[in-house]
């Protein structure tokens, strides 16, 4: 497909990965905060994965740890495009955000055009990471098995997110250089990729790892067919 038949990453669009919202800061729902009160503009948002610490559908009660950033994010669905790249710590999220166009990790990468350039989108955890991983993944993201699994639910859930409150999420991973050099080779006819999951807020050739909102408190926008980092405290669109 060329990128002329792509959809558009438009002009001042924004870009939110690794929020890892309630249990590592505010910024999150501070940004949603901004954007609904128009203190902030963006055409676009896209959402790169795990701005949620744990969410995921077919299950009331994981709500109520992120009701309030939930519904600003409802809210703004109806009047900006806003695009969500499901990451490992928040999935099924189709059955939450009825307005917003959800892309599962199976549909990942996507791919859209900035400028002339085809950009291939992903949260990042899709390739290279191993068999038990991805069954781990097919494993969490059956709804049946959640359905199955809900008398339990609240036990299960407030395990996991005591431990993710204590969970160390920010660091530089060693030997990153050679885990792009395989990720990249995954994607065909991509002239830059865009991914988060890793926290590391680097460029390396022509693979972007978003920075973390929760680690490095940047977002990145979308400028004169470019992306940049952009510390949240001088986010200023357009």
């Amino acid at each position: 497909m060329g990128s002329e038949q792509l959809p558009e990453i438009k002009e001042g669009a924004l870009f939110v990965a690794d929020s890892h919202y309630p249990h590592h800061g505010d910024a999150f729902l501070l940004l949603l905060k901004k954007l609904e009160s128009g203190d902030l503009v963006a055409p676009q948002l896209f959402l790169m994965g795990d701005n949620f610490d744990l969410l995921f559908g077919y299950n009331d009660y994981i709500r109520t740890f992120s009701s309030e950033a939930i519904a600003l994010l409802q809210r703004l669905s109806q009047r900006i495009e806003i695009h969500y790249f499901e990451g490992n710590h928040d999935f099924l999220l189709k059955e939450i955000f009825t307005n917003i166009k959800i892309y599962p990790r199976a549909s990942q990468p996507r791919f859209f055009r900035l400028g002339k350039q085809r950009v291939g989108l992903s949260h990042g955890d899709r390739y290279g990471q191993g068999f038990g991983y991805e069954l781990y993944c097919k494993v969490i993201r059956n709804r049946y098995l959640l359905t199955l699994l809900r008398p339990f639910g609240k036990w299960i859930i407030n395990d996991r997110m005591a431990k993710l409150k204590r969970k160390s999420i920010c660091r530089p991973m060693k030997h990153f250089e050679q885990r792009v050099e395989q990720i990249v080779s995954f994607y065909d006819d991509a002239e830059l990729i865009v991914e988060g999951h890793y926290h590391q807020s680097r460029v390396i050739g022509n693979y972007i790892s978003l920075p973390s909102l929760a680690c490095q408190k940047e977002v990145a926008v979308a400028r004169d067919g470019m992306i940049y980092f952009v510390a949240l405290e001088n986010l200023r669109i357009p």
